[in-house]
């Protein structure tokens, strides 16, 4: 007797045992996205049709709040994501001009060492490399220049001063000569003088 109301309560009890096996395997494989919720509040309504032949759907209200209830939850964890990327953004954003005065700086000072580096000091301004060549090897032509243009001066003036001193010698040999010949004209001059007047005095 006992066994058979044993099997009378588990044959009555086994369709709430097999529906609650059903909910459960169903909200194991549900959706929870809203999408998913309205279309499981969808699946769940009952629909009818009023007097005049308009349809209707029937949504338990406990689901409907629940899902308005998930609905503020999602904006609220999105809107609380929204402001933490937005946070992070602002941050990162900081920290890339940060990062991007820091790289012009870093570079400003790089272009300046670079041109001190490729530049020298003359007569207190900076000039480039070539620049500096440029000028140096400038003055040392023009100085190569005045230097040949001296020693040519000075070969010039010493060739004519060599011609000069010549001329003067020859010059001077020949008034010695010519004195050597006029003093020899006045003694025989003055001899013929002399003997002239001895004839006279004779």
């Amino acid at each position: 007797m006992k066994h058979l109301r044993f099997l009378i309560a588990l044959a009555l009890l086994a369709p709430y045992f097999s529906s609650f096996a059903q909910e459960e395997e169903t909200s194991e494989n549900q959706d929870m996205t809203i999408k998913g919720q309205f279309e499981e509040m969808e699946r769940k309504s009952t629909n009818y049709r009023s007097g005049n032949g308009v349809p209707y759907e029937v949504i338990r209200l406990a689901s409907l709040n629940e899902v308005k209830s998930n609905i503020f939850d999602t904006i609220n964890t999105a809107n609380e994501a929204i402001k933490d990327l937005s946070a992070t953004i602002a941050a990162n954003k900081a920290e890339i001009e940060d990062l991007n005065a820091k790289l012009q700086d870093t570079t400003n000072k790089l272009n300046t060492v670079t041109e001190e580096k490729d530049s020298i000091s003359f007569f207190g301004a900076l000039i480039s490399k070539g620049t500096y060549n440029f000028i140096l090897w400038s003055i040392i032509f023009a100085l190569l220049l005045f230097l040949l243009f001296f020693i040519y001066r000075f070969k010039n003036s010493n060739f004519l001063t060599q011609q000069a001193k010549s001329a003067l010698a020859d010059l001077e040999q020949e008034y010695e000569q010519h004195r050597r010949r006029a003093l020899e004209r006045e003694q025989k001059i003055s001899r013929q003088l002399q003997d002239e007047l001895n004839k006279q005095k004779k």
